[in-house]
């Protein structure tokens, strides 16, 4: 059965060249003109992935997004002529798990596309000895629940979010590069997508870290990648 793509533009030029590309691919295609439109093909028809324009009239793509991610996990791929970065923090912080800037290669996004869609169908790769981890007294870490304890308080872990430290604590005191880190959780079309990795990091950083600009648990290696600093009883290395 052929997965569905919601794709939300204003413009029907833009519209019918994604549908275009993404039947080819053998992908089955919706659309939706405006955020209101979109937050309503998203209840009722279920996507697999939605690809969402930010500038649009009445509702733009964040206030679309918000919704979104109020009915459906499916992934989101921003689409933008503005890909500054902190449009992207804005963005990752409400719920979207990657953005294509415009004009995109067509290759990119089908390539983007697939990569979103096999990482949504891969299973969990923690076993169950590891759903808790104790790093010190301030923070531990429920991988089943997604959530980060930080000084008793819990917060919750989005996907990739999830995905990014699990691997980071699975592998603790080793140095994991940028290639291997954008490899292992978000897929091979991203091994070169440094910015990507920079901001999950940066986000993860607020969320477990006493003071994110001099990081305790994410250290970074300038030029080369990531560790998460040793603790005493870290989870079997994947």
């Amino acid at each position: 059965m052929s997965q569905t793509i919601l794709v939300v533009d204003d413009e029907p030029k833009l519209l019918d060249l994604v549908r275009t590309i993404l039947e080819k691919e053998g992908f089955a295609v919706i659309e939706a003109h405006n955020g209101y439109e979109a937050v309503e093909r998203v209840r009722n028809a279920l996507p697999d992935l939605v690809l969402l324009d930010v500038m649009m009239p009445e509702m733009d793509g964040f206030e679309a997004l918000r919704e979104i991610r109020l009915a459906s996990n499916a992934p989101v791929i921003m689409l933008t002529v503005q890909a500054s970065e902190a449009d992207k923090v804005h963005g990752l912080e409400l719920g979207a798990d990657d953005y294509v800037a415009k004009p995109f290669d067509h290759r990119e996004l089908v390539s983007r596309v697939k990569a979103m869609l096999r990482r949504a169908a891969m299973p969990s790769t923690m076993s169950k000895s590891d759903d808790q981890v104790r790093i010190d007294d301030r923070l531990d870490i429920d991988f089943d629940k997604r959530e980060v304890i930080v000084s008793g308080k819990r917060q919750k872990l989005r996907p990739l979010e999830h995905r990014l430290l699990y691997h980071l604590v699975s592998n603790a005191g080793k140095l994991l590069s940028h290639e291997n880190l954008l490899t292992k959780v978000w897929g091979r079309e991203y091994r070169d997508d440094e910015q990507l990795l920079r901001l999950y990091i940066t986000y993860l950083r607020q969320k477990i870290e006493p003071d994110p600009s001099h990081p305790r648990y994410i250290l970074n290696e300038r030029g080369l990648g990531y560790r998460f600093a040793e603790y005493r009883e870290p989870p079997n290395p994947t």
